[in-house]
């Protein structure tokens, strides 16, 4: 199961981020800027974030691994097209397709491991699903970084296609029948009512919140990373910013890690830990020095892996019935926040360069600060308030 699902991962974030670390190529080729050509990313998560709710309600009645298998499949044979794109607006359009296939993987895997792991294990199973995520776009940028630096992007994102396409194989023959699952009804009524619960469970929305804001650092600073780095000062060639994204084996790390660390900090010591590591990043990163540059990436990879790791488990966590709506929601916030990072990050770049995109990562980990205060003080709220009624409960029994 932690092999098949972390094929799945790795596959699931090769193919959605695949062009991220080709957009000066891309931007190159077609004449175009950065804010652009970042809608071949953009596109993607933004379809992933619109198709993954409705997707995670089919897999309630159709099962986990249905879903997860087909998305997959359609996934990689759009993957297997997109080299062949005649020019960037059949580039982009394909990239949306992709990303709505991809959509049923995510929510519909923690479903699956919410639903065949044991609580107490949940975490660190999660945790392996994400480090998968972590490696599979740490691989696919570095593939696609040396191929286009030999041959050219297209060649690139055939190569990435094809990687995709034996993980899909190990996925579908290594994943076990499911043995908890139960079918749901499709009814729109039982959806909406399920997803009207989960949005008004305050601490459900506030990680929705977290997930999407650390995303939107994320998005951000790896879509414009390239381009910062093909420029002067650096002026690296694409096969080495292809390798750059070896930080991700930092995520790997703190991933699997986030367990450890919830137990030893608290769920809320556990995000301000990866706030203020991705912060120290961003922060490391305007300096003109690439093994600044380089430390800089290192500390925000293994910020934004960690809080991810403790929010998508939270969620799987706290909510008791519809898992898969609850995982679908947020990672439909997640990667709007990708989309919008991607977005907005390159968008700051080419008005105010790497300190716009830096200032726009602050701005979201600032939010993210001021979710987890409020949280906080929410819950020392609820507990004050339950001991006075617990006071009064007691009073009242006594006098009687």
């Amino acid at each position: 199961m932690s092999f098949a699902l972390f094929a799945s991962g790795l596959a699931t974030f090769a193919l959605l981020y695949s062009t991220q670390a080709l957009l000066p190529a891309i931007s190159a080729d077609f004449g175009v800027t950065a804010d652009t050509a970042s809608w071949t990313v953009s596109a993607a998560t933004g379809a992933l974030a619109l198709f993954v709710l409705p997707l995670s309600a089919l897999s309630e009645r159709f099962g986990r691994r249905t879903m997860m298998t087909w998305s997959l499949t359609v996934a990689v044979l759009v993957g297997l097209l997109v080299p062949f794109a005649p020019d960037l607006g059949w580039l982009i359009a394909l990239r949306a397709v992709q990303g709505a296939a991809l959509a049923g993987l995510p929510a519909s895997a923690m479903a699956y491991l919410a639903e065949e792991v044991r609580p107490k294990a949940l975490i660190a199973a999660i945790g392996l699903f994400v480090a998968g995520n972590s490696i599979g776009g740490m691989s696919g940028r570095v593939l696609t970084g040396w191929v286009a630096q030999a041959w050219d992007w297209r060649a690139a994102l055939a190569a990435v296609g094809l990687m995709a396409l034996v993980c899909a194989l190990a996925f579908r023959l290594l994943l076990p029948k499911p043995r908890h699952f139960r079918a749901g009804s499709l009814r729109p009524r039982v959806l909406a009512r399920t997803v009207r619960g989960h949005l008004s469970n305050p601490l459900l929305c506030r990680l929705y919140a977290i997930g999407a804001l650390f995303m939107t650092v994320f998005g951000a600073v790896y879509t414009v990373i390239g381009y910062r780095l093909v420029d002067a000062p650096f002026s690296l060639p694409q096969g080495v910013v292809g390798s750059i994204f070896l930080v991700y084996l930092v995520g790997t790390v703190s991933s699997a890690a986030a367990g450890t660390l919830v137990g030893r900090l608290g769920r809320r010591g556990a995000l301000y830990l990866a706030v203020g590591t991705t912060t120290a990043g961003l922060l490391l990163s305007l300096m003109d020095s690439l093994a600044a540059v380089l430390l800089g990436l290192v500390l925000i990879t293994a910020g934004f892996f960690a809080g991810h790791a403790v929010a998508s488990s939270s969620v799987s966590r706290t909510a008791t019935e519809g898992r898969a709506q609850a995982s679908a929601l947020y990672q439909s916030m997640y990667y709007l926040g990708s989309s919008v990072g991607g977005t907005l990050g390159a968008v700051a770049f080419h008005s105010a360069g790497w300190a716009g995109t830096v200032l726009l990562g602050l701005l979201a980990v600032l939010g993210v600060v001021s979710v987890t205060l409020y949280g906080s003080h929410a819950a020392r709220t609820e507990r004050r308030v339950a001991g006075r009624t617990v006071g009064r409960a007691v009073a009242v029994a006594a006098h009687r």
